[in-house]
């Protein structure tokens, strides 16, 4: 919490208001009530550190600051945005009270979480876009913005039927600049899916099923065009039936695709617990 003065009014109440909500609470000693909202108003908004400023006016000490806001009685609570009071609450309050209060104003989870995945898309973290954006989705699995983004770590993590079902979900009147780069990306990487190179090999395959060194190639070419599971499927049939030297081949396969998949991916997890039964 940020205890406002007159030295640092401008810069707490009109500055940081600019990029965030700021919730001014109005308190004295001898008024237990208005303690008690500041307390819990605090609690409140904790984990909205990057959104919500915390501020605190000592009526006893900061008359003037209260009286410029034009304080009635406490507790009060103000909350402002670019300068301006936007919403308030007077009297005591009850939790069920405050949470009404903040809900119209702080984000909700979902909106978070997009905004992790966002940052995280940003910084070539796959790994926790799909954590966070995966979460969200969860949440609220009809706003768009949510969709287009876990599209998006669809592609990059080369689950092509996967982001064609959702984008074809996708209302006209959310179809943006956003959308239509993405119907791109995923028009690229289907044709990468399905290169002049793997279409060879399983022409070849159907002709020759028996031949390992061919599914050990076309494995390797999924591998490659993020369909990880195509090849994990061919790799694993062929340590359970193959000879000695097919399985230990194809295990030193199936282990490369897995060190390609991120850490914590679920289809990671999944064959690795296939190779363990197999083994053991």
């Amino acid at each position: 919490m940020i205890a406002i003065t007159l030295d640092n009014f401008q810069q707490v109440v009109l500055e940081e208001s600019k990029s965030k909500l700021v919730l001014v609470t109005f308190w004295a000693q001898q008024v237990p009530e208005s303690i008690e909202l500041r307390d819990k108003l605090a609690a409140k908004v904790a984990p909205f550190t990057e959104q919500v400023v915390m501020a605190t006016v000592d009526c006893q000490t900061e008359q003037q600051i209260a009286q410029q806001f034009g304080i009635q009685g406490l507790p009060t609570a103000i909350l402002i945005k670019d300068g301006q009071p936007i919403d308030g609450l007077s009297g005591p309050q009850t939790d069920e009270t405050i949470a009404t209060f903040l809900e119209k104003h702080l984000p909700k989870p979902e909106d978070i979480l997009l905004v992790q995945a966002q940052t995280a898309l940003t910084e070539s973290n796959l790994t926790d876009a799909k954590a966070a954006i995966i979460q969200a989705y969860q949440l609220d699995n009809e706003r768009a913005d949510i969709k287009l983004t876990l599209i998006d770590v669809y592609i990059q993590t080369g689950k092509i039927p996967e982001a064609q079902t959702l984008l074809d979900s996708i209302m006209m009147v959310d179809q943006d600049s956003y959308y239509q780069a993405l119907l791109a990306k995923l028009e690229l990487a289907s044709q990468a899916a399905n290169s002049p190179e793997i279409q060879a090999l399983e022409a070849e395959l159907t002709k020759t099923p028996n031949n390992i060194e061919v599914q050990h190639q076309l494995a390797a070419q999924y591998s490659q065009v993020n369909r990880h599971e195509d090849a994990l499927k061919m790799l694993f049939r062929l340590m359970q039936a193959g000879d000695v030297e097919t399985k230990d081949k194809s295990k030193e396969l199936f282990l490369d695709v897995l060190k390609a998949l991120a850490d914590g991916d679920a289809l990671a997890t999944k064959y690795r617990r296939k190779l363990y039964t197999l083994m053991y």
